[in-house]
């Protein structure tokens, strides 16, 4: 990708299976990584896969719903790395239950990690971007904010509010010279999506049946995601901003 190389880039959820794998696909680039999760030790295990792509890295535990601690987390990535050129929104949360099974304790955590989170990120980060007048912002979002998804109703609804802020923001720092997309993905192989299955027969039921309603006819991978993360926040992509694109196999389209 054009006008990678050398950057800087902030990945949340780094720890995470889709978060590794952007920050991989990051340091292929390129691209020195500030690692951003809320569990310490899976962001270094991620962040010692990329020792060999011989990029700058730097780890920091953080949870992204504590607006001070975020911004004392994006300062010491730019101590660390140097002026952020990219921020990568990935991480996210979801306990799946029937919304009238719910209670509103699980409500506000599931907020405070998929909305909260990336609003303080957002927050941090744009007031460097936009005195630098630069940047790029990746959210990763999900198409259960375009379709709706039975058992993530809140989670759907934050994921929503992503979409909805990505495209306010790119309108509001445009004239800054700064750029914001969205990725939605579809079903995707990940630890959250295999505690959704469960075990056992009826899991494997429903995996069989999400595979046949994907015109690809296979699941979602981590690795199916990095390559439109980088699309987005490279120069190949300069004259992109506001847009919601699915990874989804073709399960959503939309025009």
């Amino acid at each position: 990708m054009r006008g990678l190389t050398g950057k800087n880039a902030i990945v949340t959820g780094a720890g995470g299976a889709i978060g590794g794998a952007i920050c991989r696909r990051f340091a292929d680039e390129g691209v020195n990584v500030a690692l951003f999760d809320v569990n310490g030790d899976a962001a270094n295990a991620a962040a010692a896969g990329l020792a060999e792509s011989g990029v700058k890295t730097s780890v920091h535990a953080v949870d992204i719903a504590d607006m001070d601690a975020v911004a004392a987390a994006v300062d010491a990535a730019e101590d660390a790395l140097g002026p952020m050129d990219i921020l990568v929104n990935n991480a996210g949360w979801d306990k799946f239950a029937n919304f009238l099974e719910t209670d509103p304790p699980l409500w506000e955590k599931i907020i405070a990690i998929n909305l909260k989170g990336p609003i303080n990120m957002h927050y941090a980060v744009l007031k460097k971007m936009s005195e630098r007048r630069s940047g790029t912002v990746v959210n990763i979002s999900s198409d259960a904010a375009r379709v709706g998804s039975s058992g993530e109703a809140v989670y759907s609804a934050c994921k929503g509010g992503i979409v909805a802020m990505t495209k306010t923001l790119a309108r509001e720092m445009a004239r800054s010279g700064i750029r914001l997309n969205a990725v939605c993905p579809g079903p995707t192989e990940t630890p959250l999506f295999q505690s959704f299955l469960g075990e056992g027969e009826a899991g494997q039921k429903i995996y069989h049946a999400l595979e046949r309603s994907v015109p690809l006819k296979r699941l979602g991978q981590p690795e199916d995601m990095p390559g439109i993360v980088a699309f987005l926040a490279s120069d190949d992509a300069a004259y992109i901003t506001g847009q919601v694109i699915s990874v989804s196999g073709g399960l959503t389209m939309h025009g």
